[in-house]
């Protein structure tokens, strides 16, 4: 069961969905890279699916077991003090019981919220349909209504991010979902592949709640979505494939080179130490 710091977090990272401001949640996909960004200052953080199943040795697109995800949500959870919103793909498994048991994972993991998203992994089919995945959601808040925990549902259609349908009829299609997510009892919702501030900002206007976009290069700034009225900003796996890349370039130099000037920017051994020293403890049941 839930203790009552996790129900503090849980509040507290609902309410950043209520009061003012943008949630900037840069995302991560170990204890490290969130203790990083703890430290930098965010006040909440979000796992990448797909940065813990690449991290893992799995493509992304539920891969990875449940149970090796959720195994990393709350090792990521028990490294810091701040809430953590858990992306868990499409819940590993089609019925609504399956989408409960993972909702009632995720709270065990001692995450504050999660990411349910409608793609299906198959191309003759790539969305769930609609009144199933509504049975889905509603699944969802009832275990965490049963939990007493406020956890911060995150509903996500990939009608843009997966080109579903004719282009002309993309907008109206991933409205009519996001609105039926919403009214099913989604806290925000989440709409990836789209960067243009007028479709950013007609979304925003349509839909009247909060609303979570992805953030790419090329994407507006977090000053423009702000002013759109976007409430929430992620980055998805970007932050674990920019540290890849930099990865790649170390070797690249290594190899031609024989240098190693671009691990300068590198947080010093004891800086690491450090940090990792000072993480959360583990919390107790009160």
């Amino acid at each position: 069961m839930p203790n009552s710091e996790q129900k503090k977090k849980t509040n507290a990272f609902l309410a950043m969905h209520t009061d003012p401001g943008t949630v900037l949640l840069p995302n991560v996909w170990d204890a490290a890279s969130a203790r990083i960004i703890e430290d930098a200052g965010f006040p909440a953080i979000a796992t990448t699916s797909a940065g813990i199943a690449f991290a893992n040795g799995f493509p992304d697109g539920q891969k990875i077991s449940a149970s090796q995800m959720l195994a990393a949500v709350a090792r990521i959870a028990l490294a810091v003090s701040v809430p953590v919103t858990a992306d868990v793909e499409a819940g590993y498994g089609e019925t609504p019981e399956l989408a409960a048991d993972t909702a009632r994972q995720v709270i065990e993991a001692g995450a504050a919220g999660m990411n349910f998203e409608d793609a299906t992994g198959d191309a003759s089919r790539p969305l769930t349909e609609l009144s199933l995945q509504l049975e889905r959601i509603k699944a969802i808040r009832e275990v965490a209504r049963k939990s007493d925990v406020a956890l911060v549902l995150n509903a996500r259609t990939d009608v843009y991010l997966l080109q579903v349908g004719e282009a002309s009829k993309r907008y109206d299609e991933a409205v009519r979902r996001l609105a039926a997510f919403r009214d099913a009892g989604a806290d925000c919702v989440f709409v990836p592949g789209i960067r243009d501030i007028e479709t950013i900002r007609r979304v925003v206007r349509d839909l009247k709640c909060p609303v979570n976009i992805l953030a790419v290069p090329g994407s507006p700034s977090v000053q423009e979505l702000a002013e759109l009225g976007v409430k929430r900003i992620s980055l998805g796996s970007g932050p674990m494939r920019a540290a890849m890349g930099m990865l790649r370039t170390i070797a690249e130099e290594l190899k031609t080179a024989g240098t190693y000037d671009q691990m300068a920017s590198a947080p010093s051994h004891a800086a690491m130490n450090q940090l990792m020293t000072a993480k959360s403890k583990p919390e107790t049941e009160n």
